[in-house]
């Protein structure tokens, strides 16, 4: 776009949104301006401007102002600009190909388009807006209240549903613009019908322009974000592959990414560190390597390769689910991320990580390390153990995650937070690659984030564990099929912190005659929600026998302390005790 006759002047003062004084030829004259908007940051007394004359009869002013010098570039001012630039554009193959026409002006509704386009499959809705604020390297707009802007992406919401592509073209009248945001100070209903417009399928796209004092035409595309959040986010996408690419750890399930060997991995390293999970991974694998052999195996075998990772119905969701693979899916975990989240025991995150490493589907996957992650780099202070939180995390790394790589992406951002971006103690900034665009790290309150509510306090059970034993075998019974460490097996208990004499008089209300009693250490097991204090007796008899007369213990099981290797899955919260004996828990046989 080219204007005719271009004449340069100094700014001296907007009276009003359509007229200014400028220095001209070293009088004073009165011109039109060419933008309603604010413009207050570019219309300083003594700027450079640029004037087009104008020979239309009946005017009152002989001169446009078109244009201004701000910062040590030229901003384009003309409202009518961007119009004419990307009408042109369109013309030229921009954006669409296959053009039948390009019709300027089209009412739709109760609002009137910048354009209508058509091509061979496609009838097209372009509503242009002109950009001419600018903050450091972002565009912003609206420079002023707009609720013309926001009944028409109101209006593009509505084409979009009845089967039109709909798009909004922001033309940035200038250059050095990194993206654009919506000006959430100056006009917060258009920053929301923006998002809505976004979700709905409006197509979102911007460009600076190259301008001089006489022209402006189409230049780079640049992203268009609705929160500062997601520029960060964009910001980190290259440095962060580059570093996971020279810096990820060798894990025995990243060798072979399956959706089999993905989807056990992540059940089994939640809330569980990745050396812990190494070895019970590859005996899983060994003795289970597929959905099919999962979904066949006992529930008492399946807790014994479980044995030691606690959370025991992780291992009972993963059979139902492979049971309900092989029946629906013939065997093999599907790859919609809307089918995976349904299945049973995989969350969003889960369903995130299969659909992403596994078949290369653009979804996140938001756990504890990624929040963290990102609550450093952005200094958001939201509580992350908030559901709201989450959710909103997993939207914004939806719209900016890379297409390609996207399961190196996930990764790559849980390996950070794992190995560099830690939980407790300081974060390692020196090895980090996003350390320079870290909020956090440049205010230096690192350890200040992410924000978290106090813990609540666990609740505390007490109770006396009771090690009953003959020569050759040793009592334990099975533990409900509901509830906590459901189906495992534990040594026979007494509630409360007993005494020997306590322990004694159980013992004989029940029918057993021992030959010693010993007392034994005390221990602690910690769990996520509660604590177990307990205190140990070591009690000998002379023969366990089946049927023992007591009610009490009906349910007791008598077993040799080596049949634990293979089978009757013990809680490691018992492996102060089982060290008394010869008993194996599954990560002593690892």
């Amino acid at each position: 776009m080219k204007y005719q006759t271009i004449v340069p002047a100094k700014f001296i003062e907007r009276p009003n949104r359509f007229v200014a004084y400028v220095e001209l030829w070293g009088r004073r004259e009165k011109v039109h301006v060419k933008n309603t908007g604010r413009c207050r940051e570019l219309l300083l007394p003594g700027a450079q401007v640029y004037l087009e004359k104008r020979s239309a009869p009946g005017r009152a002013t002989a001169y446009d102002l078109v244009a201004v010098e701000n910062g040590g570039q030229t901003v384009n001012i003309d409202s009518q600009a961007p119009n004419k630039v990307v009408g042109e554009w369109l013309l030229e193959g921009g954006l669409f190909s296959d053009l039948i026409c390009v019709r300027p002006e089209t009412v739709y509704g109760n609002s009137r388009f910048d354009f209508y386009v058509e091509n061979r499959s496609e009838k097209i809705f372009v509503e242009v807006k002109g950009v001419t604020l600018k903050e450091q390297e972002r565009a912003l707009f609206p420079d002023a209240p707009s609720q013309r802007a926001v009944k028409h992406l109101e209006e593009l919401i509505v084409a979009k549903k009845q089967g039109y592509r709909a798009c909004v073209i922001f033309v940035i009248q200038m250059k050095g613009v990194r993206y654009l945001l919506p000006n959430r100070k100056t006009h917060r209903a258009f920053a929301e019908a923006l998002r809505k417009a976004r979700s709905a399928g409006v197509e979102l796209y911007a460009y600076e322009c190259l301008v001089t004092p006489d022209g402006m035409e189409m230049g780079d595309a640049v992203p268009v974000y609705m929160e500062e959040s997601e520029a960060g986010l964009q910001g980190m996408i290259g440095p962060l592959l580059q570093w996971y690419d020279d810096n990820k750890r060798i894990l025995p399930w990243r060798e072979t990414p399956t959706a089999y060997r993905v989807w056990v991995s992540e059940i089994m390293l939640q809330q569980t560190r990745v050396e812990a999970v190494k070895p019970y991974f590859e005996r899983f694998m060994d003795r289970l390597p597929d959905v099919a052999t999962l979904a066949a195996v006992s529930e008492e075998e399946l807790l014994k390769l479980w044995e030691g990772l606690g959370f025991y119905n992780r291992a009972r969701n993963l059979q139902r689910t492979a049971v309900q693979v092989v029946e629906q899916y013939g065997g093999c975990l599907p790859a919609d991320y809307e089918t995976l989240i349904k299945l049973p025991g995989i969350g969003s995150y889960t369903a995130g990580a299969i659909a992403s490493i596994a078949y290369g589907r653009k979804y996140p996957a938001v756990d504890g390390n990624v929040l963290r992650v990102l609550s450093r780099i952005r200094r958001d202070g939201r509580l992350i153990s908030e559901g709201s939180v989450k959710k909103s995390v997993e939207e914004e790394l939806l719209a900016e995650m890379p297409g390609e790589r996207p399961g190196d992406f996930n990764q790559a951002l849980m390996e950070l937070g794992a190995c560099v971006c830690v939980p407790n103690g300081a974060p390692h900034c020196g090895d980090c690659p996003l350390r320079d665009l870290c909020e956090a790290h440049a205010s230096g309150e690192e350890t200040e984030y992410p924000r978290k509510k106090p813990a609540a306090a666990r609740s505390v059970e007490e109770k006396t564990v009771l090690i009953v034993r003959d020569e050759g075998r040793v009592a334990i019974r099975k533990r409900p099929e509901r509830g906590l460490l459901a189906g495992m097996y534990e040594f026979p208990s007494l509630e409360g912190l007993c005494t020997a004499e306590e322990v004694t008089a159980y013992l004989a209300r029940n029918g057993l005659k021992f030959l010693h009693i010993q007392p034994l250490e005390e221990a602690k097991h910690i769990f996520s929600h509660r604590e177990w204090h307990m205190r140990g007796y070591m009690v000998r008899v002379d023969e366990l026998e089946r049927g023992c007369p007591g009610e009490n213990t009906a349910d007791w099981i008598y077993i040799r302390p080596e049949e634990t290797k293979e089978k009757f899955p013990i809680p490691a919260a018992f492996a102060a005790y089982t060290k008394m004996l010869d008993m194996r828990l599954g990560k002593e046989n690892l």
